[in-house]
């Protein structure tokens, strides 16, 4: 079987001047489709370095990303956009909702933006919404929303586009202990429901514990498995 993702050997450094600070080192890791792995460490250890390299937003010092195997990393600005708009999925700390557009109309604009015709991107977004408890919640603006509602709003934004990989940021990291486990559990079933790869930082060992896997980062290194 073809991994969802592998990053292989990934290297980043950041150069400013004379000055330089690796940030990540020598990193390899993989996740099947229908697996869920967790990502934990320490601020600064990298963790968000690997998951926007991972997700085509920065390009590695050196290494390679391979997305359902094809490699990204000296792909295109336009092939990387492509692969970001029907392949990857993300979840931000911070929801990142418009504030001016209702529930439906976030989560079914990303899908527009990507060729999706307006019907089908509106049936898809009210499926995804529904999924996470928010079939009554569609044309709340987020203003209107709950802490938790707003981050179940960003991840149906994120899976609308039924991508091979979820990438979760601390996805729960703004919300209070009992609201975050709600949500994690919600992000959990509905990803091994769709048979999607996702790869979660987070702090929580105990919302860890829904993992398949913990994989852990110390200092830009890829310590344990």
């Amino acid at each position: 079987m073809t991994a969802a993702i592998a990053i292989v050997a990934l290297t980043k450094i950041y150069r400013q001047g004379p000055r330089s600070l690796e940030v990540l080192h020598d990193v390899s890791l993989s996740v099947e489709p229908g697996e869920i792995v967790g990502l934990m460490g320490q601020s600064g250890a990298g963790k968000s370095t690997l998951l926007h390299s991972a997700g085509l937003l920065e390009r590695p010092t050196s290494g390679e990303v391979w997305i359902e195997g094809t490699p990204c990393a000296a792909a295109s600005e336009r092939e990387r956009t492509k692969l970001r708009l029907g392949k990857l999925g993300f979840v931000y700390q911070f929801h990142h909702l418009l504030p001016e557009f209702s529930a439906l109309e976030n989560v079914a604009m990303p899908l527009t933006i990507a060729g999706v015709p307006k019907p089908q991107a509106e049936a898809r977004a009210t499926e995804s919404l529904s999924r996470l408890g928010l079939a009554d919640r569609l044309h709340h603006r987020p203003g209107q929303l709950s802490g938790g509602e707003q981050q179940r709003v960003a991840i149906a934004r994120a899976l609308a586009n039924k991508p091979a990989v979820l990438l979760a940021d601390e996805p729960t990291g703004n919300l209070d202990e009992s609201t975050a486990g709600r949500v994690m559990n919600e992000l959990v079933d509905v990803a091994r429901e769709q048979g999607l790869a996702a790869l979660v930082a987070t702090h929580n060992p105990g919302l860890a514990g829904r993992m398949d896997r913990i994989l852990t980062l110390r200092e830009g290194r890829l310590i344990t498995d």
